[in-house]
C-alpha cells in the first residue's frame, strides 16, 4: 500500500501517535499495523525532501520492490547478537523498539534460532524511526546501554513486552528488574560511545537502503516477506550456497 499524498502525512501521524493511550484507539491502531510499517518507509524520503534544494523530487521506492536480488555487506561492529557467533547464516534485523510489526516477529525470529540452532544467527541493529516513535531512539540507547553490562537481550525482551510504556521513568525499571547496575546504566546512555553506535547502526541501515522497520536480510539479501517459510527458503538457499 502507498500513501497517494504527503498532504495526508500529518493526519496520519496524528493519529498513529496516540497508541497505547486509550484502550479503544489502541485497538483500532492495533489493526492499522500494515500502515504504520509503510508510514515508517516513507520516513527516510520525507527527511531527504525536507533538507534538499528545491528542484527534481527523489524518487520513491516501493517496499516490496527494494532491490530484491542485491546482496548487501552488512558489518556486525558491535551490534547484539543471539546465536553462534561461527554460524553459517546470519539474518540481521533493522528494528525500532516502539514500532509495533517489529513487536510481532519476536516470536517468528525466536523460531527460526530454535529450527537452526546451529546455522543461524541473529543480528539486531537499532533503527529508530524518532519522527512517529518519540520513545525510540531512547529504548534504542538503553538497550545498547543494557550490553554494555551483558544484558542487552534482557532489556529488548522487556521493552519488547512494554511497547507502550517506553518512558525514561519505565526504562529504568527495566533496567532494575533485570539487574543492572542503573546508575552506570544511565551514565552509558547519555554516553559518546552509546550515542555513536546508535549512529553506526542507523548509518549502517541507510547504507542498506532500510527506510522501515522491521527490515531484515539474510546472509546480505532482503527478505520481501516475514513467514517462517519465507525465513525457510532463504535460509536453506542460502545453507546450499556453502
Amino acid at each position: 500500500m502507498r500513501i497517494p499524498s504527503v498532504v495526508v502525512l500529518p493526519v496520519a501521524l496524528v493519529a498513529l501517535c496516540g497508541c497505547g493511550q486509550d484502550p479503544g484507539l489502541q485497538e483500532v491502531l492495533q489493526d492499522q499495523r500494515e500502515i504504520l510499517y509503510k508510514l515508517g518507509g516513507l520516513e527516510k524520503t520525507l527527511q531527504l525532501a525536507a533538507n534538499r534544494p528545491a528542484g527534481p523530487a527523489p524518487n520513491v521506492v516501493d517496499d516490496d520492490k527494494v532491490y530484491p536480488d542485491r546482496i548487501y555487506t552488512i558489518p556486525l561492529g558491535d551490534s547484539a547478537v543471539k546465536g553462534p557467533r561461527d554460524a553459517r547464516v546470519t539474518v540481521v534485523e533493522f528494528s525500532d523498539f516502539q514500532c509495533p510489526p517489529c513487536g510481532d516477529s519476536r516470536g517468528l525470529l525466536e523460531h527460526v534460532l530454535e529450527t537452526y540452532p546451529q546455522d543461524v544467527k541473529l543480528v539486531y541493529k537499532v533503527f529508530p524511526l524518532s519522527s512517529i516513535h518519540p520513545f525510540a531512539l531512547g529504548a534504542a540507547r538503553a538497550a545498547i546501554a543494557a550490553g554494555r553490562q551483558g544484558k542487552f537481550w534482557e532489556m529488548h525482551d522487556v521493552m519488547y513486552q512494554n511497547q507502550t510504556e517506553l518512558a525514561s521513568d519505565k526504562l529504568a525499571q527495566y533496567a532494575k528488574t533485570i539487574g543492572l547496575d542503573v546508575e552506570r546504566w544511565q551514565r552509558d546512555m547519555v554516553s559518546p560511545e552509546v550515542q555513536a553506535q546508535v549512529a553506526r547502526e542507523i548509518g549502517d541501515g541507510r547504507t542498506a537502503d532500510v527506510d522501515a522497520t522491521p527490515t531484515i536480510f539474510v546472509n546480505g539479501k532482503r527478505l520481501g516477506q516475514r513467514s517462517m517459510d519465507d525465513f525457510k527458503q532463504a535460509i536453506d538457499a542460502a545453507l546450499r550456497k556453502g
